[in-house]
């Protein structure tokens, strides 16, 4: 499994709710901050999105944008400082439904909100900005199809409908990836930011694909290519952890995902992703996750 999609899978959107905007005159609503990631696709029109702290952006049809990081942030006609309470406004939609201001026609926007679970969702959404936008593409084309379809399947309610928004969503989590990644936008330090990198991506993709290998600095500087120094020094400053520490946090976050599932004894987690020793595992884990292994799995309601 490629870097991209095992973080993905890692990270489990549910509770998901969509619904469109239609808006004509002067308009601006405020929303306030939110648990979850947002994701919403301007459909015809054109609007400016204040995100609480950062300068003002001007979006047009075609363009979408994600906000993972909950913070509150204002949509309008033009640049303001006021905006009536969004959850007034969509108090009465019904899921899939869109909420009107004015007489509506001249701006749509789909949009949609979801949770995700787990204690992987808040290393592996580290290192991105309050706001991605992409611009109208191919790619926010693929995503804007796939908030439709989410708003579709919320609104018509049909046989299937709550796994089908399951995996909408995990499609949508995996183009606004993508998208970000493609378009180069600045980024903080993490794995999206090591996947950017190709003087130490090869090392993390490797990493990825055989997480269990007894890696050292060395191999994964042969891997990509570089002195050793030099390869350690690129990847600290880029992930912000060295290697082994970037290696160890991934083990952990795919033996968190095991423990979990509750179907896998704690020692043969542990040997399958590097561990000879169990003891040293729940060092290990306790160190990255805070819980030891059982502890862990027995909050997050499984057993061992």
């Amino acid at each position: 499994m490629d870097p991209l999609s095992g973080i993905i899978s890692l990270l489990h959107p549910h509770d998901c709710v969509a619904a469109g905007f239609d808006a004509a005159g002067d308009w601006s609503i405020q929303f306030e901050a939110h648990e979850g990631l947002k994701c919403n696709a301007v459909i015809h029109g054109a609007c400016w999105i204040q995100v609480e702290g950062e300068d003002a952006v001007h979006l047009t049809a075609g363009d979408c944008v994600i906000l993972p990081r909950g913070r509150p942030f204002r949509l309008s006609a033009r640049p303001t400082r006021m905006g009536e309470d969004a959850q007034v406004l969509y108090s009465p939609v019904r899921h899939g439904g869109t909420a009107v201001y004015g007489a509506g026609g001249e701006f749509f926007m789909s949009g949609a909100r979801f949770l995700l679970s787990g204690p992987q969702a808040g290393p592996l959404l580290r290192g991105l900005p309050p706001l991605i936008v992409l611009r109208a593409s191919p790619e926010s084309e693929a995503l804007r199809w796939t908030l439709e379809r989410i708003m579709a399947e919320l609104r018509e309610a049909q046989p299937g409908s709550t796994l089908s928004v399951t995996h909408l969503s995990h499609l949508l989590l995996l183009q606004v990836m993508r998208g970000h990644l493609a378009s180069g936008a600045a980024t903080g330090p993490g794995w999206i930011a090591a996947l950017s990198d190709p003087r130490i991506a090869p090392a993390v993709e490797a990493m990825h694909d055989d997480p269990a290998q007894n890696w050292t600095v060395e191999d994964l500087a042969a891997v990509a290519g570089q002195s050793r120094t030099s390869f350690a020094v690129r990847f600290k400053a880029v992930t912000d952890r060295s290697p082994i520490e970037y290696l160890t946090e991934w083990r952990m976050l795919l033996a968190a995902e095991r423990l979990r599932n509750g179907r896998t004894p704690v020692a043969r987690i542990a040997a399958d992703i590097g561990y000879t020793s169990e003891s040293a595992f729940g060092v290990a884990f306790k160190r990255v996750m805070g819980h030891a292994p059982r502890q862990f799995a027995k909050r997050s309601g499984a057993t061992d």
